[in-house]
């Protein structure tokens, strides 16, 4: 345990909310959207952790810990790497449904071996799959979650992945995932930006009609406020100037665009 609490560091936000990050650098330096921050979401009888992160020390004695005698749930936003290589130490997970199929089944991770960073090699004890939890539950837009004095409300936000989700909170929180956050932004296609940007309009629009003054991203900075979903509005609408500007990442088998504002960093995908 000792090892996990050097490792992961713990924060008290509020009563009702903890957070519980790590660096993802560490696995591969290509990667600088640290820390990556997960959320663990506290009512009176149940709690709600979003994501499992790298699965690289134990996380769920660390929650266990901090739920007492609450019943947990278990939700990943999206199925990207950092969000769910933990899903093994959990028995069930939530996902949205039209990503259940990618955590049903060994995840590979074998895109690490180059990494320059010792730490992959706990992944390649694994040969580099690693396994998913035992009971994968599907999710869609609108469900809600009673944690008792404390509802939950998924909101379905594709653009960043096919199933990406934020969620919503009864106490006026809007946890955006990797939907929007300061940094690297990973991009679909330049054609399927619309997606992306009806996407951003729609969390606006909800954080206006709600009165949303907090906003917990899943990468660096938090908490956030509107102005992190305006900013990245008009960051995405300007990449059409900036096009010409673009240079091959291939890595992340995209092109990289740097932002004027120095905000954030695309990377639009090839794929």
């Amino acid at each position: 345990m000792s090892n996990n609490k050097q490792y992961f560091k713990i924060s008290k936000h509020k009563d009702s909310l903890f957070v519980i990050q790590e660096n993802i650098s560490i696995v591969h330096p290509v990667y600088t959207n640290d820390p990556l921050n997960m959320y663990l979401i506290l009512g009176a009888h149940t709690a709600l952790l979003l994501d499992t992160g790298c699965g690289l020390y134990p996380l769920k004695p660390i929650v266990d810990d901090l739920i007492g005698k609450r019943k947990l749930l278990v939700i990943n936003t999206h199925t990207h790497w950092d969000h769910v290589l933990g899903n093994v130490e959990f028995e069930e997970i939530y996902i949205h449904e039209n990503e259940a199929d990618i955590v049903s089944k060994h995840y590979d991770v074998s895109y690490f071996k180059d990494s320059p960073n010792k730490i992959v090699n706990c992944y390649a004890e694994q040969n580099f799959l690693i396994p998913p939890a035992k009971t994968i539950d599907t999710l869609k837009g609108g469900d809600t979650f009673d944690l008792g004095g404390l509802e939950a409300e998924i909101i379905h936000c594709p653009g960043h992945s096919p199933g990406s989700i934020c969620i919503i909170t009864s106490n006026s929180e809007l946890f955006t995932s990797d939907v929007a956050y300061y940094g690297d932004q990973f991009l679909p296609k330049r054609e399927d930006f619309p997606q992306v940007l009806d996407t951003l309009s729609k969390l606006i629009k909800l954080c206006e009609k709600q009165k949303i003054i907090e906003l917990y991203p899943s990468h660096r900075k938090y908490p956030c406020d509107k102005t992190l979903l305006t900013d990245l509005y008009d960051g995405i609408k300007n990449i059409e100037n900036l096009w010409e500007s673009k240079i091959p990442f291939d890595f992340f088998h995209a092109w990289e665009i740097n932002d004027d504002s120095g905000k954030f960093r695309y990377f639009v995908s090839k794929m």
